[in-house]
């Protein structure tokens, strides 16, 4: 009787599981309207000493979105601003809506894949996850990978779904 082995267990793939290492840390806005005057316009004073009296410990190591979402002229250097206040608080920031905030944060986790690791190896891309993890993230993923990568698949390593295989040289 022959003995029974996990044969996706002992093979050379590597299963790529983004929810192990996705940010997980809340995401919040940071509305510029709220210091709009009869929300259309922003007065330089005001909106300065607006910042220096706010509370900015709320958005202690959270992802942050700055963004209007009045209809109104708001000068660039407004969003700046708020910026330099979150810097070094924030765990991180971006000036857009929270789905330009989800990409920012896929490219600075993304930026921080040990790329090596999946030199000439085949790979799984896991697709169930129980955290978000936007649609933005696996394209990026892809294009990192696809340099490596002897194969990219999606799916569980029992099921996948091929993505792409390396010519044999």
């Amino acid at each position: 009787m022959s003995e029974i082995s996990n044969r996706v267990a002992s093979s050379p793939i590597i299963s790529l599981n983004m929810e192990e290492f996705y940010p997980r840390e809340e995401r919040v806005g940071f509305d510029v309207s709220d210091f709009l005057v009869e929300r259309l316009l922003l007065k330089e004073k005001e909106f300065r000493q607006a910042l220096k009296d706010l509370e900015w410990s709320i958005y202690k190591d959270k992802w942050v979105a700055i963004y209007c979402s009045e209809d109104a002229i708001v000068p660039t250097w407004a969003y700046m601003l708020a910026c330099t206040y979150l810097e070094g608080l924030a765990k991180g920031y971006c000036v857009g809506n929270l789905e330009n905030l989800e990409q920012y944060i896929a490219e600075q986790t993304l930026r921080n894949l040990p790329l090596d690791e999946f030199k000439d190896r085949p790979v799984v891309i896991k697709g169930c996850s129980k955290v978000s993890i936007p649609l933005f993230a696996y394209g990026r993923l892809v294009s990192l990978l696809q340099k490596e990568a002897k194969s990219l698949m999606f799916g569980e390593p029992c099921s996948t779904v091929p993505l792409v295989k390396k010519p044999k040289s």
